[in-house]
């Protein structure tokens, strides 16, 4: 098998300090995706740059403190890439991915985090923009024939649901019918596959990976299903188990994990 996760840590440096770590280590994944570092590179120590079984590599924002992808794996990849091309977000360490190369399986696995819309008009902005570049280099990415899988924050919550309070949220970044069609155009028409759907196409409550600070949220399950495993349709199928890890809190966001009927 083939264990996945992806983990929005709301920063690596609070993270560890919650015992992220010691999860990691008895987790037995095979590869990790992070989100939201809010951490360069001096900012790292060495379990954080590689952890025990693990290597590590980062894509860090250029603003201190903010944004900025990284991927754990024990395998070491054949080939690493930062970026999609564009400096605007490029420079917001939004992109990450690891390219494999085993005689068994040439897989992809990339670390994504879409920009948040919810500060502000102008962020939103952004986050249409960052979405109009996307939706081509996904196609591009299909066209590649390898197996791919991307892990993330994608800070949009697909169907009604994925979000407790979906009637309320309807004007909301984040449950915009815009951004909902482009997530809808991505599996339907350019042939990704949202791996947790496809393995629990009925969950609710348990399926939420993010809960606001507010309010209770976490304590009522007031959550979104905003984190994701993406992929090509034929990992899609081999998955075998996913699941949203609740047992301890490392963030506002949970790990989201995935076993694939495959290996490296």
């Amino acid at each position: 098998m083939l264990k996945v996760v992806s983990l929005n840590l709301n920063g690596i440096r609070s993270a560890a300090t919650k015992g992220v770590f010691d999860w990691l280590s008895a987790s037995n994944a095979d590869i990790v995706c992070l989100q939201e570092l809010k951490a360069q590179l001096p900012d790292l120590n060495e379990q954080m740059k590689a952890p025990d079984g693990y290597g590590g590599w980062f894509h860090c924002a250029e603003k201190k403190g903010y944004s900025g992808v990284g991927i754990y794996s024990r395998h070491k990849p054949d080939r690493i890439s930062e970026g999609i091309g564009d400096p605007e977000f490029d420079a917001e360490g939004r992109y990450l991915r690891a390219d494999f190369d085993s005689a068994k399986l040439k897989l992809s696995v990339i670390s994504l985090y879409l920009p948040s819309g919810s500060s502000s008009p102008e962020r939103q902005e952004a986050k249409f923009r960052f979405m109009k570049l996307f939706a081509p280099i996904l196609k591009s990415l299909r066209a590649e024939g390898r197996e791919i899988i991307l892990c993330g924050d994608w800070n949009i919550a697909h169907k009604e649901i994925d979000l407790k309070n979906w009637k309320g949220n309807l004007k909301n970044s984040g449950f915009l019918p815009e951004e909902r069609a482009w997530l809808t155009h991505i599996f339907d028409e350019i042939g990704w596959v949202d791996v947790y759907r496809s393995v629990h196409p009925d969950k609710e409550g348990e399926a939420y990976t993010w809960w606001s600070n507010r309010g209770q949220a976490r304590a009522k399950n007031v959550g979104w299903r905003i984190d994701y495993q993406i992929a090509t349709p034929e990992i899609a199928a081999s998955a075998r188990g996913a699941a949203v890890y609740k047992d301890k809190f490392f963030s506002d966001h949970a790990p989201l994990i995935i076993d694939y009927d495959s290996s490296l």
